[in-house]
């Protein structure tokens, strides 16, 4: 009895067994499932596609179709999953039965199909529709993004004037600076936030007009980081406006009366040309190409306005052109007769004279002169004196031509002058008058320019050590002991 017992209590454990196993694979029934990936909307294939299942039982990936089979698969429950590096996961539940091929098909989307848009950018500085506003103006807005994605913004700008836009993009800040905005121009502004993942989304459009041009009547040159840079500013030295940007050369800046241009030498590449730009610096145009201005010394050269701002004369070592200040008509007027150089022009447009101011080439055996139209000399201001000379600059009437001498007489290699004064020649026989009387003792007085009323002159003075800083000042013909400073470390004057 003992033993049967024994017997049914081992044969209720087997049975038990055998039940409890009924949970797990069953090893003895094998199925299949094969399928397809494909992208979301557009049904493209998806290949390396790794499709496994849990619990794990065999693991394979797509071919170049998207196609896979997964095979002897003991029978089931189980979770199907499609992944792949990029995509968003995806679980399809199954039941392998044996002896039975299911298909399964997954539709897998970018792991960032479920980020949001960056919010709309918010534009706060300068105000819309803000006014006289400086030609440097900082753009200031904020931007968010609701899953914290890293933002980028793009600036657009543009003004009433024309349909260009300027496109600053990959700015990181919420704040970005613009310069070199035109003078009562009234600008268009818009910010665009990315976060590289969605569309990129705009901000509204503010408006901002910037202030007139100042009357800066005065232009000179600085030099900044090796290059010269040309300046205007009000009669007293005073708001100085950099007109040309510090990467290119810029020098010798000439204004024209009739037409408010400005006219000056840059340098490209290894050559010197003639530049026009409007007064606020902006429409920079190339005038000559085939001929450029060259000379003894690039620092001492000069050229003048011609057939009332149409025109521009220039030197090219012993000759002197003319062209017309679109870049055409390129003519020869005049060539010196020893082959000195020709280092500085000046014409009156009223009467027609051209002063000429020539010298060998190492600047000496200067010769100051006038002609007429056609070459013709008329008059001879300088001529067989020893030193350095130059700074030419008719008067209105033409009766009168201002212009520097070194009156040490002194001639060496660095073209160093230890004594140089302003002068006015009268070409009516009065003498001629000697400036600068008040001139501190060691410096040098250079680069002198009638002002538009002719009541004072416009100069640089500097030490004689030839390299100390430049300053230009102003004398009062009826007072040539009153020097005023106008602006410290500047050089190369005009004052029209």
């Amino acid at each position: 009895m003992i033993r049967c017992i024994n017997t049914v209590v081992r044969i209720m454990m087997v049975l038990g067994v055998v039940s409890c196993s009924e949970d797990t694979i069953d090893v003895e029934g094998l199925g299949s499932v094969q399928g397809r990936v494909v992208k979301v909307g557009t049904n493209e294939p998806l290949e390396n596609v790794k499709i496994s299942t849990n619990p794990g039982s065999s693991t394979v990936f797509t071919n170049a179709e998207g196609f896979y089979v997964l095979e002897n698969i003991p029978s089931g429950d189980y979770s199907l999953a499609a992944q792949k590096e990029g995509l968003l996961a995806v679980f399809e539940g199954i039941t392998i039965i044996p002896d039975v091929e299911l298909e399964v098909v997954f539709e897998m989307d970018v792991e960032t199909a479920g980020n949001r848009p960056p919010d709309t950018p918010v534009l706060f500085t300068p105000n819309d529709n803000a006014q006289d506003l400086p030609v440097e103006v900082q753009l200031v807005w904020s931007g968010n993004d609701p899953d914290e994605d890293t933002l980028t913004y793009t600036v657009s700008l543009r003004n009433e004037d024309n349909d260009t836009v300027e496109v600053y993009d990959a700015i990181t800040d919420t704040a970005f600076t613009v310069s070199g905005l035109l003078y009562g121009t009234k600008y268009f502004w818009q910010v665009s936030s990315n976060d590289a993942i969605n569309t990129a989304v705009n901000s509204s459009v503010f408006a901002f007009t910037t202030t007139n041009l100042p009357n800066n009547r005065v232009i000179f040159t600085r030099l900044e980081a090796g290059n010269s840079v040309i300046y205007s500013a009000d009669e007293n030295g005073e708001s100085p406006i950099a007109l040309t940007a510090s990467s290119k050369n810029s020098f010798r800046p000439r204004r024209n009366p009739s037409t408010g241009q400005i006219a000056f030498l840059q340098s490209v590449g290894s050559q010197t040309h003639l530049f026009t730009m409007n007064a606020d610096g902006s429409e920079v145009k190339q005038v000559t190409s085939q001929v450029g201005v060259s000379g003894f010394n690039l620092e001492e050269i000069d050229f003048s306005w011609d057939a009332n701002g149409s025109k521009l004369l220039f030197p090219n070592q012993d000759k002197l052109y003319t062209i017309n200040t679109t870049g055409s008509g390129l003519q020869l007027v005049y060539q010196t007769s020893n082959g000195n150089l020709i280092t500085e022009v000046d014409k009156n447009e009223s009467t027609g004279l051209i002063a000429l101011k020539t010298n060998d080439l190492d600047g000496y055996n200067v010769e100051i002169f006038t002609i007429n139209t056609s070459g013709v000399l008329q008059n001879t201001v300088i001529s067989g004196l020893p030193g350095a000379a130059g700074g030419i600059d008719l008067s209105i009437n033409g009766s009168q031509l201002l212009y520097t001498r070194d009156i040490s007489g002194s001639e060496n290699a660095t073209y160093r002058r230890l004594d140089s004064h302003i002068f006015i020649h009268n070409f009516n026989g009065d003498p001629t008058t000697d400036v600068s009387i008040n001139k501190p003792a060691g410096t040098n007085d250079l680069d002198a320019r009638y002002a538009p009323n002719e009541a004072s002159i416009i100069y640089v003075n500097t030490s004689n050590d030839g390299i100390s800083t430049k300053r230009i000042q102003t004398i009062q013909l009826s007072d040539m002991l009153d020097r005023q400073l106008v602006v410290q470390n500047a050089m190369m004057p005009d004052w029209e």
